[in-house]
């Protein structure tokens, strides 16, 4: 329960995982690895849709990217997964909807990368990808994917 206390003292509440939106699995756990598939940015059920660079800011964007993070702690908790098992978070990428010219996809990226170090501490600090492509699924801002140790149960 450290890490639920965790999320208490920093004022998180999980969303709901979120229904895959196609033919796939939100987490497969693999020889204690956690593999999360992309997830997207909702927020009270609100898809953050759209692209840097033309009509999300800065700021929305690390907002979406944070919002992505707690999807990704949400996917693991239904899967069955106590957040206090989390050994590592070992890798985190970031697919940011952006336009040609837009160059601060790694700023977008620490809205999910600053959210794990707050939550898992040192077990939060990770490798990363932070790319920008034109177009997200549901027009998403921001996805998220991640791959995770966790000890086992």
């Amino acid at each position: 329960m450290i890490i639920e206390t965790r999320l208490k003292e920093l004022n998180i509440e999980l969303p709901e995982a979120a229904a895959p939106v196609a033919s796939y699995v939100p987490v497969v756990l693999q020889d204690r690895i956690a593999y999360v598939s992309g997830q997207l940015p909702f927020v009270d059920g609100e898809l953050i849709a759209g692209r840097l660079g033309q009509n999300v800011s800065l700021e929305q964007g690390q907002a979406a990217a944070r919002a992505c993070g707690l999807m990704i702690l949400a996917q693991l908790k239904a899967a069955g997964i106590d957040l206090d098992r989390v050994e590592k978070v070992v890798k985190l990428g970031a697919f940011v909807s952006s336009t040609s010219d837009y160059f601060d996809q790694p700023k977008i990226a620490n809205g999910a990368s600053d959210l794990m170090y707050e939550v898992f501490g040192d077990a939060g600090r990770h490798a990363r990808a932070a790319v920008g492509v034109p177009v997200l699924p549901l027009g998403a801002a921001v996805e998220v994917d991640a791959i995770i140790a966790v000890r086992s149960a």
